[in-house]
């Protein structure tokens, strides 16, 4: 019971450390109230700037990508409880965003600035795409992902159930609604700077490239019932109109015609 207990008040921290962690992401990547943003801090030059904040991005790509891949998780099985491994997983990503927050060098250089409607709705657009990444994660299973699910089952010496395949609301539209949130939030502002333009290329860039192993990895676990999903709902960008198959384009033949 105190190893049950010890892995609870574990996943418990690590979530904790994940919540401070995304709180400050909305006011970096936003410049909103937090004293060191990705516009605001103290200057540097060039050269130091984009190193830095590439080996800091490139670190966080490296550990959430491999953490995440079946084989590596089948070998933290000879170091840690099963169900510490998603609190680990969350734990270190969260610690090397804050690594990242403390670090990164603005480059204030302006790209572009919107005023009056334009960047308004700029705004609007930034905020929709946090909420579409923090509301996707509940239409799955928010503390599944977040580790608190297997330390709830772990506390009551309970097998835990395998997640099956379901595809609710945002699922519907597009295959990851979590990635297309940050995106829009990354994006979307209406004061574009040479440092927030690096943060989204290089983000935008990781998405793309993590996404193929995430797509490998389901396909894995669900076979063709995952491949049928990817042929009828896109990855990233929602289709505005749904095209029918052919075969249900084409007029009806008449009574007797040849087929």
């Amino acid at each position: 019971m105190f190893a049950r207990l010890a892995i609870l008040l574990y996943a418990i921290m690590s979530y904790g450390v994940f919540t401070v962690s995304f709180l400050y992401a909305l006011g970096f990547v936003g410049n909103y109230v937090v004293p060191k943003s990705i516009d605001v801090g103290a200057p540097t030059n060039l050269g130091e700037a984009i190193v830095v904040n590439l080996l800091l991005m490139s670190l966080f790509a490296v550990q959430h990508s491999v953490m995440a891949r079946p084989s590596f998780k089948r070998r933290m099985t000879k170091l840690l409880p099963a169900p510490c491994q998603r609190s680990t997983y969350v734990l270190l990503s969260s610690l090397i965003l804050l690594l990242l927050f403390w670090q990164w060098r603005p480059i204030p250089a302006p790209i572009w600035q919107a005023s009056g409607i334009a960047a308004s709705l700029l705004t609007a657009v930034h905020w929709l795409g946090w909420v579409i990444a923090l509301t996707s994660t509940y239409m799955i299973d928010h503390f599944d992902l977040f580790g608190l699910r297997q330390a709830f089952f772990a506390l009551r010496g309970a097998e835990i159930s395998g997640q099956s395949f379901r595809t609710p609301l945002f699922y519907k539209i597009v295959r990851h609604p979590l990635m297309l949130g940050f995106l829009l939030a990354f994006w979307a502002t209406p004061e574009m700077t040479a440092g927030h333009l690096l943060f989204a290329l290089a983000n935008t860039a990781y998405i793309l490239v993590a996404l193929q192993f995430e797509e490998r990895d389901l396909i894995g676990e669900f076979g063709a019932t995952y491949q049928e999903y990817r042929r009828r709902v896109p990855m990233l960008v929602p289709r505005l109109f749904t095209r029918r198959p052919a075969d249900e384009r084409q007029p009806p033949r008449p009574a007797g015609a040849p087929q």
